[in-house]
């Protein structure tokens, strides 16, 4: 069984976007829950069941931790939220205000972000433009650099792949179009991989993103030099950082992972093997490094509200 599997049991959540479009979003745990809460947002096709594992793990406790509140998060067209027709409303800018109208809806003002691909491209201009919010972040197999390959890939997969017909089917499917990445994954991975692809909130077997987005994706061109991002980057120097980087990633270079935890001072990271991009975040190694570095962020919280608690007493006399 693998970790997290002992799953605490999420809420659907539905929220209103700035223009009226309903929004999806798994809570597991509780507001009352001790822990600095955490939010997950997830890559570009991909949507908040990527995150059953880790954020049930993270709800209950893990690796001795305390328990938190969890929020995994779906963009518009994305999961269980309202499909949104104008392709060009698949861009970031619309996303992070929907991003913000759920935290708000769901009484959020900080917490620690969990970000895998595009959602850690939402971490860093959160960090730019709403430090207030950043407790801490984790990057995973995401930087400053996107890789063009990568991109170019993902664009084709996106076009190319079909609703599965069966379980055994959708593993087929992912191990054409990911088994070269993805060499370190064993079966029960695959299957877990292949249900949170293609399982739909009914249980069907299909696509979980609008095809709209894939237009939003044609309409990049990608053989023109990509711009960096890394004055976005820079805003994150004084929060805690872990940075993930899968060992067969075309999208996060190992030259550009090295330049980061440079920059950062204090950056903790984690290379996962067997894997590309992005790193699923299922296997026990790869949760426990991510538990292990929110609850040094729990500690960081109560060691600064017990200084204040001193100051005002202080004061007082």
């Amino acid at each position: 069984m693998l970790m997290g599997q002992i799953l605490v049991p999420s809420v659907n959540r539905f929220v209103t976007a700035p223009d009226g479009l309903r929004l999806h979003m798994r809570e597991y745990g509780s507001a009352l829950d001790p822990g600095v809460p955490v939010v997950c947002l997830p890559g570009l096709s991909r949507c908040s069941s990527d995150f059953k594992v880790l954020a049930a793990a993270l709800a209950n406790g893990a690796a001795g931790g305390t328990r938190r509140r969890v929020l995994a998060l779906d963009y518009r067209g994305r999961g269980a939220s309202e499909h949104d027709l104008n392709w060009r409303n698949f861009e970031l800018g619309v996303e992070q205000a929907d991003i913000l109208a759920m935290l708000t809806a769901a009484g959020v003002s900080d917490a620690i972000f969990v970000g895998t691909s595009r959602g850690g491209l939402h971490i860093m201009a959160i960090a730019a433009f709403r430090p207030d919010l950043l407790r801490g972040a984790v990057l995973n197999d995401v930087g400053p650099v996107l890789e063009a390959q990568g991109l170019l890939r993902i664009r084709r997969l996106l076009c190319e792949v079909h609703s599965p017909r069966s379980l055994g089917d959708a593993v087929d499917v992912l191990k054409s179009v990911m088994g070269n990445q993805f060499s370190g994954l064993s079966d029960e991975e695959w299957e877990m991989h292949a249900l949170a692809t293609f399982q739909r909130e009914d249980g069907s077997l299909g696509l979980k993103y609008s095809p709209a987005l894939v237009k939003a994706l044609e309409s990049l061109d990608l053989e023109a030099p990509l711009p960096t991002l890394w004055p976005l980057y820079e805003a994150l120097k004084k929060v805690p950082l872990l940075v993930i980087r899968g060992v067969n990633s075309d999208i996060l270079s190992p030259d550009t992972f090295a330049e980061m935890t440079r920059r950062h001072e204090g950056c903790d990271k984690l290379i996962v093997p067997g894997q590309g991009h992005a790193p699923l975040l299922y296997d026990e190694a790869s949760i426990m490094k991510i538990a292990q570095f929110i609850a040094k962020i729990d500690t960081m919280a109560r060691q600064s509200e017990a200084g204040v608690a001193i100051l005002e007493s202080a004061t007082a006399h």
